[in-house]
Protein backbone atom coordinates (compact mmCIF):
# COMPACT_ATOMS: atom_id res chain seq x y z
CA UNK A 1 0.00 0.00 0.00
CA UNK A 2 1.42 3.57 -0.68
CA UNK A 3 2.21 5.55 0.91
CA UNK A 4 -0.90 8.58 2.38
CA UNK A 5 -0.22 12.50 2.49
CA UNK A 6 -2.92 14.05 4.49
CA UNK A 7 -3.44 17.89 4.41
CA UNK A 8 -3.52 18.78 8.51
CA UNK A 9 -7.27 18.56 10.29
CA UNK A 10 -9.19 21.99 9.78
CA UNK A 11 -11.69 21.33 12.50
CA UNK A 12 -12.19 19.39 15.40
CA UNK A 13 -15.08 17.51 14.20
CA UNK A 14 -11.96 15.70 11.33
CA UNK A 15 -10.55 13.86 14.48
CA UNK A 16 -13.50 12.80 16.31
CA UNK A 17 -15.26 11.78 12.75
CA UNK A 18 -11.97 9.91 11.65
CA UNK A 19 -11.83 12.04 8.17
CA UNK A 20 -9.73 13.99 5.95
CA UNK A 21 -10.85 16.68 3.53
CA UNK A 22 -7.37 15.68 0.90
CA UNK A 23 -5.16 12.90 1.25
CA UNK A 24 -2.44 11.80 -1.66
CA UNK A 25 -1.91 8.06 -2.49
CA UNK A 26 1.25 7.60 -4.79
CA UNK A 27 0.31 10.19 -7.77
CA UNK A 28 -3.48 9.73 -7.04
CA UNK A 29 -5.18 13.38 -4.95
CA UNK A 30 -8.85 12.84 -3.16
CA UNK A 31 -10.69 15.51 -1.89
CA UNK A 32 -13.82 15.19 0.14
CA UNK A 33 -16.66 17.07 -0.18
CA UNK A 34 -16.37 20.51 0.40
CA UNK A 35 -18.82 23.18 1.05
CA UNK A 36 -18.90 27.13 0.05
CA UNK A 37 -18.16 28.13 3.69
CA UNK A 38 -15.96 31.37 3.88
CA UNK A 39 -12.98 32.55 6.10
CA UNK A 40 -14.97 33.97 8.18
CA UNK A 41 -17.47 31.37 8.81
CA UNK A 42 -20.54 33.41 6.18
CA UNK A 43 -22.10 31.69 3.57
CA UNK A 44 -23.34 33.47 0.64
CA UNK A 45 -26.74 32.45 -0.10
CA UNK A 46 -25.51 32.04 -4.18
CA UNK A 47 -25.50 28.58 -4.94
CA UNK A 48 -22.65 29.82 -7.94
CA UNK A 49 -20.78 31.69 -5.14
CA UNK A 50 -20.54 28.81 -2.82
CA UNK A 51 -19.44 26.63 -5.49
CA UNK A 52 -16.86 29.03 -6.64
CA UNK A 53 -15.99 28.84 -3.05
CA UNK A 54 -15.69 24.71 -3.54
CA UNK A 55 -13.16 24.99 -6.33
CA UNK A 56 -11.28 27.55 -4.62
CA UNK A 57 -10.66 25.40 -1.63
CA UNK A 58 -10.49 22.13 -3.93
CA UNK A 59 -7.13 23.70 -5.46
CA UNK A 60 -5.92 24.86 -1.97
CA UNK A 61 -5.62 21.19 -1.41
CA UNK A 62 -4.97 19.81 -4.14
CA UNK A 63 -2.09 22.48 -4.39
CA UNK A 64 -1.10 21.33 -0.65
CA UNK A 65 -0.29 17.80 -1.92
CA UNK A 66 1.74 18.59 -5.27
CA UNK A 67 -1.24 18.67 -7.95
CA UNK A 68 -2.38 21.39 -10.11
CA UNK A 69 -5.41 21.97 -10.82
CA UNK A 70 -4.81 20.72 -14.53
CA UNK A 71 -4.24 17.11 -12.77
CA UNK A 72 -8.04 16.85 -11.76
CA UNK A 73 -9.73 14.09 -13.60
CA UNK A 74 -13.47 13.57 -11.77
CA UNK A 75 -15.33 15.93 -10.19
CA UNK A 76 -18.93 15.62 -7.77
CA UNK A 77 -21.51 17.96 -7.57
CA UNK A 78 -23.88 18.26 -4.96
CA UNK A 79 -27.21 20.23 -4.77
CA UNK A 80 -29.83 20.50 -2.82
CA UNK A 81 -32.19 22.49 -5.68
CA UNK A 82 -32.20 21.24 -9.17
CA UNK A 83 -32.74 24.84 -10.47
CA UNK A 84 -29.44 25.75 -9.27
CA UNK A 85 -27.71 23.42 -11.36
CA UNK A 86 -26.78 26.08 -14.18
CA UNK A 87 -24.86 28.18 -11.69
CA UNK A 88 -22.83 25.41 -10.11
CA UNK A 89 -22.38 24.37 -13.79
CA UNK A 90 -21.12 27.74 -14.73
CA UNK A 91 -18.35 27.34 -11.00
CA UNK A 92 -17.71 24.31 -12.71
CA UNK A 93 -16.45 25.63 -16.27
CA UNK A 94 -14.81 28.44 -14.45
CA UNK A 95 -12.33 26.75 -12.69
CA UNK A 96 -12.08 23.62 -14.75
CA UNK A 97 -13.72 24.07 -18.28
CA UNK A 98 -10.04 24.04 -19.94
CA UNK A 99 -9.21 20.71 -18.02
CA UNK A 100 -12.46 18.85 -18.91
CA UNK A 101 -12.41 16.75 -15.85
CA UNK A 102 -15.51 13.95 -15.89
CA UNK A 103 -18.26 15.56 -13.91
CA UNK A 104 -21.36 14.80 -12.26
CA UNK A 105 -24.15 16.99 -10.72
CA UNK A 106 -27.03 15.55 -8.57
CA UNK A 107 -29.88 17.23 -6.49
CA UNK A 108 -30.21 15.74 -3.49
CA UNK A 109 -33.05 15.98 -0.37
CA UNK A 110 -30.25 18.08 1.96
CA UNK A 111 -26.35 18.52 3.00
CA UNK A 112 -25.71 18.90 7.26
CA UNK A 113 -26.64 22.51 7.04
CA UNK A 114 -29.86 23.89 5.19
CA UNK A 115 -27.57 27.05 4.26
CA UNK A 116 -25.21 24.97 2.38
CA UNK A 117 -26.72 24.56 -1.54
CA UNK A 118 -23.68 22.80 -2.60
CA UNK A 119 -21.35 20.06 -1.79
CA UNK A 120 -18.51 19.29 -4.48
CA UNK A 121 -15.73 16.32 -4.55
CA UNK A 122 -12.40 16.02 -6.56
CA UNK A 123 -10.20 13.54 -7.82
CA UNK A 124 -6.50 14.28 -9.42
CA UNK A 125 -3.74 12.03 -10.65
CA UNK A 126 -0.53 13.61 -10.56
CA UNK A 127 1.94 13.33 -13.44
CA UNK A 128 -0.52 11.39 -15.44
CA UNK A 129 0.37 12.65 -19.31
Amino acid sequence: MSERTRIPPLSPFEEQAGFTRALRAGNRIVVSGNVGVEEDGSVSPDAGKQADRCFALIREYVEQLGGRMDDVVRVRMFVTDIADADAVTAAFSRALGHVRPTGTLVAIAALYHPSWKVEIEAEAIVGDE
